[in-house]
């Protein structure tokens, strides 16, 4: 999910509207948008908005945070039976949307509305605790530093958080547990890196980032949610995926990819295998990213890449996890 805009004096509750990042190029990409479209990440329904005044019949919202679904209800006010918001997770959207739909789009990874409420944990600028659920079920982020080995803590944070100084970091989490809040566990990455210089990121950017992903299922969510849309939507209908890291990214890309005929087929080892009809054909041949003047209103937007492809008449089906670039651990609770 993407970042908000900026603070607005005149709107309700002193929030800014959502500011939907590369909806510009998705509109145009998809024109003409029509008929029914799932936003899978509904958030504070910037996607959602956009679309229904691009000219959508209709929006399903799926969001699996509880509070994003409360919070639709002003706009549901506004948009009436053109817009439905269900609480669920995007990977669902085969049970909980009846298709076929003409669009699908997913904004990957967590927003800003999240990152800013304390209480949620997602952040390590500010003290709350250590939560970092999407949804209020299963295991929380202080479970994980808490009870997780010390090796498959080290990998959590190595492979989805590309941490160089995983292991150092992880013997130090163990050592310092167990952790309650958010800037309790900060501190301690902190002081296991270089202090950082001016326009480097936190240290414990990429740590927070690999935990969340463990915690959310990030990626197996995401595998779930490509072949689930893929199964709802109908011929001609558009998929488009916003993506915040390069992780992210790998994945959608290896999936467009053997799901439009353009993954490798052989190599020097093996013999080239005949190509299956393919259920999508890219619309984006390459990522887009974000303009300057995005950059300029919205600097989280800056390492965002939309990919975009239109389901053909050709049938889905499960893909091969194994070629999908998956980063990093399964599990890592106990039992």
């Amino acid at each position: 999910m993407a970042a908000a805009g900026k603070l607005s004096p005149d709107h309700p509750n002193g929030r800014a509207p959502h500011v939907p990042v590369l909806i510009d190029p998705l509109i145009e990409n998809a024109a003409p948008v029509a008929g029914h479209w799932v936003d899978g990440t509904f958030g504070a329904g910037g996607y959602s908005r956009r679309l229904l005044e691009a000219g959508a019949g209709k929006v399903t919202g799926i969001d699996r945070d509880p509070s994003a679904v409360a919070g639709a209800a002003a706009m549901i006010a506004d948009y009436g039976e053109r817009l439905e918001v269900i609480e669920g997770q995007f990977s669902q959207m085969g049970a909980l949307v009846e298709g076929p739909v003409e669009g699908v789009v997913l904004d990957l990874g967590v927003s800003s509305m999240q990152l800013d409420q304390a209480e949620r944990g997602f952040s390590f600028m500010k003290d709350g605790p250590l939560d970092m659920r999407m949804a209020s079920d299963g295991p929380s982020a202080a479970e994980l530093v808490n009870e997780a080995e010390e090796a498959h803590l080290a990998d959590i944070i190595h492979f989805y958080g590309e941490e160089r100084a995983a292991r150092r970091i992880a013997r130090a989490i163990v050592k310092a547990r167990p952790f309650s809040r958010t800037l309790e566990l900060a501190e301690v990455v902190s002081g296991c890196l270089p202090r950082p210089k001016p326009g480097q990121v936190h240290p414990a950017t990429r740590t927070f980032q690999g935990i969340r992903i463990a915690v959310n299922d990030e990626f197996g969510e995401l595998i779930a949610g490509l072949e689930a849309a893929e199964g709802l939507l109908g011929e001609g209908g558009v998929l488009a995926v916003v993506t915040f890291h390069s992780l992210e990214d790998r994945v959608v890309k290896r999936y467009l990819a053997a799901r439009s005929g353009a993954a490798p087929r052989g190599n020097r080892y093996a013999p080239e295998q005949a190509a299956e009809p393919a259920p999508f054909a890219p619309i984006t041949r390459k990522a887009v990213g974000p303009s300057d003047d995005e950059i300029a209103a919205n600097p989280r937007a800056r390492s965002a890449k939309l990919r975009m492809a239109r389901r053909t008449g050709e049938a889905g089906g499960a893909v091969d996890r194994g070629q999908m670039g998956l980063p990093g651990p399964k599990h890592w609770w106990k039992g």
